[in-house]
């Protein structure tokens, strides 16, 4: 049985303050559980019930709690609670950035759904490493989590000023503007920096006088702007170049 400050602290886990002071987050469904039960990262304790456990074996050092459905809907963000709950500790931030390869630089992304797809689309395209600005939306929002489909657990983010981060890299630095060299036309980037701007005000004056290569996506028809993450997508789709 779920004790009621049991279901109160896993509660609290959903707020940004408790996960930056307990240095914990919660991943929620069978996907994301099983995903990160077979990651780097430490699971603390999982919420399950009967018909999740029967269904998978080690557990690792988990402290494990059988739950009914009713009570895991108690412990529940989701519209509909799905069968385990787990609560994770947050890994120290990563090394150092490699430099031999394409990384994105997001300047303030607000939307959590558009930062878990950016990460999602990142991971499909074999990105490893993404620079987020200090007011983008933390990673471990529970909506961020989500939308990942578990490519948080692949993809490295660190958090920084991205103004001085820009100001002092050796490497060459893309922008998303309206006004640029043709997307579709360019020959690919094998190592640089990709900055994507914030999903209504675009990109910052002041990152401005550090992207010395403008990027567009050409607009065909009468649409004003793209979402911030379907612009990766595409963005992406294109700069990213298979073989040798």
């Amino acid at each position: 049985m779920v004790s009621k400050n049991e279901v109160k602290y896993i509660q609290s886990l959903y707020h940004k303050k408790t996960r930056f002071e307990e240095r914990l987050f919660v991943v929620e469904g069978p996907k994301l559980t099983g995903e990160v039960l077979k990651s780097t990262f430490t699971v603390r304790t999982i919420y399950a019930t009967a018909e999740w456990l029967q269904a998978n074996g080690s557990l690792g050092g988990a402290t494990v709690k059988e739950v009914t459905p009713e009570e895991l809907s108690r412990l529940s963000h989701l519209q509909t609670a799905n069968q385990v709950l787990a609560v994770v500790e947050q890994p120290a931030e990563p090394g150092n950035l490699r430099e031999d390869q394409l990384s994105l630089v997001l300047d303030g992304i607000q939307d959590p759904g558009n930062l878990g797809t950016i990460i999602r689309i990142a991971d499909w395209f074999g990105i490893t490493q993404i620079i987020a600005s200090e007011d983008t939306v933390e990673l471990y929002n529970p909506k961020v989590l989500q939308s990942t489909m578990g490519s948080f657990l692949r993809v490295q983010l660190w958090y920084k000023d991205i103004g001085a981060f820009l100001q002092a890299t050796q490497q060459p630095v893309y922008g998303a503007l309206l006004n640029g060299e043709d997307v579709t036309t360019h020959s690919g980037i094998k190592n640089g920096l990709l900055v994507i701007g914030n999903e209504s005000k675009g990109i910052r004056l002041d990152i401005m006088p550090y992207i010395k290569h403008a990027l567009t996506i050409p607009r065909i028809g009468e649409a004003e702007s793209l979402n911030a993450a379907v612009a990766t997508g595409i963005l992406l789709s294109h700069v990213v170049k298979t073989g040798g």
